[in-house]
């Protein structure tokens, strides 16, 4: 009795998605017990998801078998199909093609039309995306399609459902497209389709709104996919790309601190793995981050990580270059770049606006004005707010370097309000530090003030190293005393407040900065003053006239 207890338990645990459970209480049974064909099938699903790939490919061939051996045929040819996959999955290409010439083979000799039929086209259909085929892909997934409508199969529907969309985006028509990827979505938050493709629909939902750049919808599927995530025990395929997903949105909405926490999180998952692709990912979205604040060294480590498991390390690594004031060498690795990704709309976009930047900052504005072209036509074609904002952004830098203040001034505005609308405060910031400068060339130096202290104020909270020199640099006009010390102005501003007494929790409130941001302005302070305490910067201050 206490095997078939075992049995039971862990077929309840996977009723409830408890998947680490349901694969031990299994495993237990399936040493003393004959499974039947259904617990084999559950058995192998929750050793896939838990990470175990060898144990269920070890399962799922022992239950392709048992399913020949009862007359299965269609049911054999479906597990070959899901053998195929995940054997991919782990880069073992040849035997992957064997099982899916073995189910070919079976149905063709059983002359049998059903399901495993529409699985089987899935392969040559993801092949025809990956050569960015649309057309063909989109004739394959029709034929998907029209095989689920035959039989009835929620999965093979899902999968009908999102090659269609996927092609249909990839083809430029993302209004017929991005409903069906909706549809998608649906189906999988509603619990029609099984835990095996629900994560491969999430993924591929979430990758194809980032390759367009809707950023609407991929922060609604990443939340629903972090939900989906949170609610099953022990999974392991899904979970890291879902972090780093988060981590890029929470990037893109000012919350640095969570995005590092997440990321990090991320590698910590994908790392008991040794053949996680993600990896590359999250190594990348690391190094972005790092980059943004100043720890260039880190960085860098990080995009070379990120290229050692073969994810590109641009345009963050250029960007990188231009941090570090090789301008020649960050324009060299761009224009690499943007031409490795001609007739590619989505490739080039990611890259173009750096492009406009780093040309800038080479002083080829022609060039720049061309890369701005280029991404205007790219946002019309995809209709995306994100990339209309990019445009508007690099538009702006373009006309204030050619002499046009007044116009850029225009544009930069529009900018700033596509960002604010995008919830996208650092991109807002160096939008005003743009703005700035075009007011300081028409000589409205106090509205260019306070969009210094704006941008300030913003990048200070997200500690943005070398955007803040960027603003400090630019707010010492060439009229104006240099402060003694080589303070900044913040600084000078939190120095005043000591001298008063002020709490850091006072500091933080008056200047609307957090405490840890007050604790590094004075840590900086200490060191540039030389001096060990709040009293001895205060007598400091009063030494120097500046309370």
């Amino acid at each position: 009795m206490g095997d078939h207890d075992t049995l039971e338990r862990g077929r309840k645990a996977f009723d409830v998605r408890a998947w680490g459970d349901a694969y031990d209480q299994l495993a237990r049974a399936d040493e003393d017990l004959d499974l039947a064909v259904d617990d084999l099938e559950r058995l192998g699903v929750a050793a896939y998801l838990t990470g175990r790939n060898e144990a269920a490919v070890a399962v799922l061939e022992r239950l392709h078998h048992v399913l020949l051996d009862d007359g299965a045929v269609d049911r054999a040819a479906r597990w070959a199909f899901w053998l195929a996959f995940i054997l991919f999955q782990s880069g073992e290409m040849a035997p992957a093609g064997g099982w899916l010439g073995r189910a070919q083979r079976l149905l063709d000799d059983a002359d049998l039309d059903c399901p495993a039929r529409g699985f089987l086209l899935v392969p040559p259909a993801l092949l025809a995306l990956d050569r960015r085929d649309a057309e063909q892909a989109l004739a394959l997934f029709e034929e998907v399609a029209g095989v689920a409508d035959r039989f009835d199969d929620p999965d093979l529907t899902v999968f009908g459902l999102l090659g269609r969309g996927r092609a249909l985006v990839l083809a430029g028509d993302t209004d017929r497209g991005a409903p069906l990827l909706d549809e998608v979505m649906v189906a999988v938050t509603t619990d029609d389709v099984s835990p095996l493709v629900a994560g491969i629909a999430y993924c591929a939902v979430i990758v194809t709104c980032r390759a367009v750049f809707d950023v609407r919808r991929a922060q609604e599927w990443t939340a629903a996919l972090s939900r989906w995530c949170n609610d099953q025990q022990d999974l392991r395929p899904y979970r890291g790309q879902c972090l780093v997903h988060r981590s890029e949105l929470m990037q893109l909405h000012g919350e640095w601190s969570g995005a590092m926490e997440e990321v990090e999180e991320a590698c910590a998952h994908l790392a008991q793995r040794a053949d996680d692709p993600v990896m590359g990912m999250a190594r990348y979205q690391q190094a972005e981050l790092l980059r943004l604040l100043g720890q260039l060294p880190r960085a860098e480590e990080c995009y070379r990580i990120a290229s050692d498991w073969g994810h590109p390390p641009q345009p963050g690594l250029a960007l990188l270059r231009l941090a570090e004031g090789r301008v020649d060498d960050a324009a060299a690795s761009i224009r690499r770049e943007v031409a490795a990704a001609e007739g590619d709309q989505v490739q080039r976009s990611r890259v173009l606006a750096a492009y406009v930047e780093i040309m800038l900052a080479a002083g080829d504005p022609a060039a720049a004005a061309e890369g701005v072209d280029e991404l205007e036509a790219i946002a019309a074609d995809f209709d995306s707010s994100y990339l209309d904002a990019l445009a508007a952004h690099g538009r702006g830098a373009v006309l204030l370097a050619t002499g046009d203040p007044t116009q850029a001034c225009v544009v930069l505005r529009r900018a700033w309000r596509s960002w604010q609308a995008l919830r996208a405060p650092y991109e807002a910031a160096r939008v005003r530090i743009l703005l700035a400068r075009a007011c300081r060339q028409l000589d409205d130096h106090t509205t260019a003030d306070m969009e210094l202290d704006a941008a300030r104020r913003v990048l200070e909270e997200l500690e943005a190293v070398p955007a803040l020199e960027e603003v400090a640099e630019l707010s010492r006009r060439p009229d104006r005393r240099d402060v003694p010390g080589g303070l900044t102005p913040r600084e000078v501003e939190v120095l005043r407040l000591v001298a008063t007494g002020a709490s850091n929790r006072d500091i933080a409130d008056t200047l609307v900065i957090s405490e840890k941001t007050v604790a590094r302005h004075l840590s900086n302070m200490f060191t540039k003053l030389r001096v060990p305490s709040r009293a001895a910067a205060t007598a400091w201050a009063y030494e120097h006239a500046l309370v």
